[in-house]
């Protein structure tokens, strides 16, 4: 789907409110939907989606989950066999194996017959015949919930109410948004809620002294501007094009003609970059990035402390919590530590005093550690 996202999505104003009375049938829709009976695969799945119609980060959250997951599990990617989405597929299967169907359904059947234990859906949260095992929700921090309107009206494509039945929040950007995370809570106050920011991996092949021109058609223009930006890239130029777009041939000529006119460097994404074929890739360079996930950064650093002080430490994630779970959303770094124990909260909980020692000399060493700020 060729989409440039709509400047009036993002506020209240006399274009959405012609429009909300249209958005009685996207309601409609989703009400037939959540009506299908649902059918449960022998699979463990984990769907990433979105309600913000648009690019909000799911491919790279997709790539770091089954990072995380693919010495515990055989994992697949699932992609939905859009035409005008080969780029993702591409870059998909650069990370692992991926089956592409026109049914989500036919792939996780096929996925099971080929004997994989474990499929990441790249979208899908809004096909409700499927009862998937985990659900994430991606937000961009900047956009948010933008006007809080269903299609046409406004960005999003299920009703706000649906977040009590999803399991995890991802949030990503450079952008701090406090309301945003406060009314994700508000709706779903268990929703497990994570950050994270996109980081370049091949920084060390671009010249900084260069100016450059940039160039992409991804959901989110402004957010790759903004990782450009921040890491020190002179943008001269930028042409942005609607997300998916295959650019054509003489476009990509034009592009290069600029470029070596006005002594500039051409800069995509890595989606852009493997839409184009081999002759049109040439002078032309992507900014590899890879999304940071601030938990998981701030759990590698707790591991690092305990193997250094040889203190033995699990970490996963219940359907509990901490207080601490209260400044997320302030941009306070919190990681709930606690200890394995049976029977929580009731007169019979049980607990190993060597494990509450442990965690005793976790948070000693942690405090002690000079690395901490």
């Amino acid at each position: 789907m060729k989409f440039v996202k709509p400047l009036f999505w993002q506020s209240k104003n006399v274009i959405s409110l012609l429009l909300y009375p249209l958005s009685i049938i996207t309601l409609t829709i989703n009400i037939f939907k959540e009506l299908s009976s649902k059918k449960k695969f022998l699979i463990k799945t984990i769907c990433i989606g979105n309600i913000y119609l648009g690019g909000r980060g799911k491919t790279s959250l997709a790539i770091e989950i089954q990072k995380l997951l693919k010495k515990k599990f055989k994992t697949v990617f699932i992609k939905k066999n859009y035409p005008d989405q080969l780029d993702e597929i591409n870059l998909l299967k650069t990370k692992g194996a991926v089956i592409s169907e026109n049914d989500r359904e036919k792939a996780l059947y096929l996925a099971s017959k080929k004997k994989y234990e474990l499929a990441i859906l790249d979208d899908g949260l809004q096909q409700k015949s499927i009862d998937y095992g985990l659900k994430i929700v991606c937000f961009n921090t900047e956009d948010g919930l933008g006007n809080k309107y269903l299609l046409p009206a406004g960005p999003l494509t299920e009703n706000l109410n649906q977040l009590k039945k999803y399991d995890i929040a991802f949030l990503n950007g450079e952008t701090e948004n406090k309301n945003l995370y406060l009314k994700l809570k508000s709706i779903n106050k268990n929703l497990k809620i994570f950050k994270g920011k996109y980081k370049p991996e091949n920084l060390k092949k671009f010249n900084l002294k260069k100016k450059y021109l940039m160039f992409c058609g991804i959901g989110n223009p402004h957010e790759f501007e903004k990782t450009l930006i921040k890491y020190k890239f002179s943008i001269k130029e930028k042409v942005i094009y609607p997300d998916h777009y295959k650019i054509p041939h003489k476009e990509i000529n034009r592009l290069k003609l600029k470029a070596k006119r006005e002594n500039l460097s051409l800069i995509t994404t890595e989606k852009d970059f493997f839409r184009l074929n081999k002759l049109e890739r040439k002078n032309i360079k992507f900014l590899k990035i890879k999304l940071e996930i601030k938990d998981i950064k701030n759990l590698k650093k707790i591991q690092t402390i305990a193997n250094k002080n040889e203190i033995k430490v699990q970490y996963g994630m219940t359907a509990g919590g901490t207080d601490g779970q209260a400044f997320l959303g302030y941009g306070i770094p919190s990681i709930p530590l606690s200890w394995p124990g049976r029977y929580s909260h009731s007169p019979v909980e049980v607990m190993d005093y060597r494990d509450l020692n442990s965690l005793t000399s976790l948070i000693s060493a942690i405090i002690k550690n000079p690395s901490n700020n």
